[in-house]
Protein backbone atom coordinates (compact mmCIF):
# COMPACT_ATOMS: atom_id res chain seq x y z
CA UNK A 1 0.00 0.00 0.00
CA UNK A 2 1.40 3.37 -0.74
CA UNK A 3 0.72 6.40 0.93
CA UNK A 4 1.26 9.78 -0.25
CA UNK A 5 1.34 12.57 2.56
CA UNK A 6 0.76 16.03 1.15
CA UNK A 7 2.40 19.19 2.41
CA UNK A 8 -0.88 19.89 4.69
CA UNK A 9 -0.47 16.91 6.65
CA UNK A 10 -2.88 14.60 4.69
CA UNK A 11 -2.49 11.23 3.80
CA UNK A 12 -4.04 9.92 0.29
CA UNK A 13 -3.60 6.03 -0.52
CA UNK A 14 -6.08 3.69 -2.46
CA UNK A 15 -7.82 1.94 -0.08
CA UNK A 16 -6.68 -1.69 1.03
CA UNK A 17 -6.73 -3.47 4.56
CA UNK A 18 -2.81 -4.10 4.78
CA UNK A 19 -3.07 -1.94 8.18
CA UNK A 20 -6.12 0.35 10.18
CA UNK A 21 -5.59 3.47 8.97
CA UNK A 22 -7.92 4.94 11.44
CA UNK A 23 -4.39 4.80 13.61
CA UNK A 24 -3.46 7.67 11.32
CA UNK A 25 -6.29 9.96 12.24
CA UNK A 26 -9.65 10.47 10.81
CA UNK A 27 -10.30 8.49 7.35
CA UNK A 28 -12.62 9.50 4.62
CA UNK A 29 -12.95 7.41 2.20
CA UNK A 30 -14.68 7.89 -1.66
CA UNK A 31 -15.29 6.08 -4.66
CA UNK A 32 -12.42 6.17 -7.14
CA UNK A 33 -14.53 4.49 -9.70
CA UNK A 34 -17.19 1.51 -10.13
CA UNK A 35 -15.61 -1.70 -11.59
CA UNK A 36 -18.92 -3.61 -12.79
CA UNK A 37 -19.81 -6.18 -15.95
CA UNK A 38 -21.60 -5.36 -18.46
CA UNK A 39 -24.63 -7.30 -20.31
CA UNK A 40 -22.31 -9.42 -22.53
CA UNK A 41 -20.31 -10.75 -18.87
CA UNK A 42 -17.36 -8.48 -19.53
CA UNK A 43 -15.88 -6.45 -16.85
CA UNK A 44 -15.13 -2.15 -17.05
CA UNK A 45 -13.32 -0.20 -14.52
CA UNK A 46 -15.24 3.72 -14.69
CA UNK A 47 -12.97 5.99 -13.44
CA UNK A 48 -15.07 8.85 -13.53
CA UNK A 49 -15.17 9.53 -10.11
CA UNK A 50 -12.08 10.51 -10.57
CA UNK A 51 -12.50 12.33 -13.88
CA UNK A 52 -10.69 9.42 -15.43
CA UNK A 53 -11.31 7.25 -18.60
CA UNK A 54 -13.18 3.61 -18.81
CA UNK A 55 -11.10 1.24 -19.10
CA UNK A 56 -11.51 -2.52 -20.73
CA UNK A 57 -13.65 -4.38 -21.56
CA UNK A 58 -11.92 -7.27 -19.61
CA UNK A 59 -12.49 -10.97 -19.30
CA UNK A 60 -12.24 -11.03 -15.40
CA UNK A 61 -13.37 -8.81 -12.68
CA UNK A 62 -9.24 -9.18 -11.05
CA UNK A 63 -8.33 -8.04 -14.47
CA UNK A 64 -10.41 -4.78 -14.27
CA UNK A 65 -9.23 -4.56 -10.88
CA UNK A 66 -5.73 -4.29 -11.51
CA UNK A 67 -6.04 -1.91 -14.63
CA UNK A 68 -8.39 0.45 -12.19
CA UNK A 69 -5.65 0.47 -9.46
CA UNK A 70 -2.41 0.80 -12.01
CA UNK A 71 -4.83 3.46 -13.62
CA UNK A 72 -4.85 5.36 -10.15
CA UNK A 73 -1.82 5.02 -9.06
CA UNK A 74 -0.18 6.45 -12.44
CA UNK A 75 -2.71 9.42 -12.89
CA UNK A 76 -4.22 9.89 -9.37
CA UNK A 77 -2.14 8.97 -6.50
CA UNK A 78 0.86 11.14 -6.33
CA UNK A 79 -0.57 13.77 -9.13
CA UNK A 80 -0.28 17.51 -8.25
CA UNK A 81 -3.15 18.02 -11.06
CA UNK A 82 -5.88 16.05 -9.45
CA UNK A 83 -8.76 17.35 -8.26
CA UNK A 84 -8.98 16.89 -4.51
CA UNK A 85 -11.27 13.49 -4.62
CA UNK A 86 -10.27 10.31 -3.02
CA UNK A 87 -10.97 7.31 -4.54
CA UNK A 88 -11.37 3.75 -2.91
CA UNK A 89 -11.38 0.69 -4.74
Amino acid sequence: MQLVITARGEIRCIYGEAFDLVQLGQVSIRRGSHVEPDAQGLWRADLGPVDGPVLGPFAGRTQALAAEEAWLVANWLDSPARKGRAPAS
